[in-house]
């Protein structure tokens, strides 16, 4: 095979606060791409505004290995935005292959996506057979994978997160959608194309802690949830009728007693004083729901940049601060 027939693939791997376990992550993935000569790889590393020395040991990485690039993020944006910086910077490759560096995604699980792309299929997804977390964190996935499958307009696989390979094909239509509350899962999904699951087991974290607090995951189902539903909208309306419905029957009730049986009728205060308050709650309920909405609007509406890098590390090119 010539070098221009040769097919390239490229690694997108978003790193923050890694620093304990970039090495070891390094190593095995350097062993599991060794069976595949016939392919070129590139290790295109996105540091997320790390604090911990992250930055310093992917720019070691790079002077010891050629195909190794490095773009740090200005600030850190957030998993999701890292890695559409590494896919806006990836649209070149034959492929492209997301995936974490706390090892808890196998290097040997990607070379098993490249069998599937070369028999035809455009996305393979890494679909969890099992899974190293805590019950309340399976506990939690399980819940909102269950509700986002009811209320959003499309299907999104069950235990799958971004470990993933993309034909480029895929890779330019997802650089199209350029929303900022990203969910990257749904957004492929969005896109359609040929997509099929690989089966694995999720190990445990090589070293350090999770960078998906529970706030951060909150955040994350908000966004696929409201990104790709309108459904709480729809549900706000149906809330609505049901309580206008009730009160209608609740004052034929309140008619009817004190024309009928005017000896029945009690004052009203605490069922009135919990009515009250119920109403007040769903109506701020209700409004959180809408300004959620009018929210992401307002930020689209904005068209700011997703992000900046502060530095580029790829190739023969070092540069200051480009933007996106």
């Amino acid at each position: 095979m010539t070098a221009a027939e040769r097919r390239s693939v490229t690694y997108v791997l978003p790193v923050h606060d890694e620093a304990a376990s970039i090495h070891a992550f390094h190593t095995g993935l350097v062993a599991a791409t060794a069976a595949r000569p016939d392919l070129d790889f590139e290790f295109l590393y996105v540091d997320d505004g790390s604090t911990d020395g992250s930055l310093e040991q992917l720019l070691g990485l790079r002077a010891a290995d050629p195909r190794v690039s490095v773009l740090s993020l200005a600030r850190n944006c957030g998993h999701q935005i890292a890695v559409t910086a590494g896919l806006d910077a990836a649209t070149e490759a034959d492929a492209v292959i997301v995936m974490d560096t706390d090892l808890q995604d196998p290097p040997a699980v990607s070379i098993e996506m490249l069998t599937l792309w070369e028999g035809g299929v455009d996305v393979v997804y890494a679909q969890r057979r099992s899974r190293q977390d805590s019950a309340f964190k399976r506990a939690t996935a399980y819940g909102f994978y269950w509700l986002l499958d009811r209320i959003a307009s499309i299907e999104t696989p069950r235990n799958v997160g971004d470990f993933r390979l993309m034909d480029r094909r895929v890779v330019a239509e997802v650089g199209r959608y350029r929303e900022h509350d990203r969910y990257l899962r749904g957004i492929v999904a969005h896109v359609g194309f040929r997509q099929e699951a690989l089966l694995f087991d999720r190990d445990a974290r090589y070293a350090g802690s999770s960078s998906y607090p529970l706030r951060t995951m909150l955040t994350l189902a908000a966004s696929g949830i409201f990104g790709f539903s309108t459904t709480p909208l729809k549900m706000i309306s149906r809330l609505g009728i049901a309580i206008s419905g009730f009160s209608v029957l609740l004052a034929a009730y309140v008619l009817y007693v004190r024309l009928f049986r005017p000896e029945d009728s009690v004052p009203g205060w605490a069922f009135l004083g919990v009515g009250m308050f119920l109403l007040g709650g769903l109506q701020l309920i209700m409004m959180g729901v809408i300004g959620s909405y009018l929210g992401r609007v307002y930020v689209e509406s904005q068209n700011r940049p997703l992000y900046a890098l502060s530095l580029v590390a790829r190739g023969s090119v070092e540069s200051g601060p480009p933007r996106a």
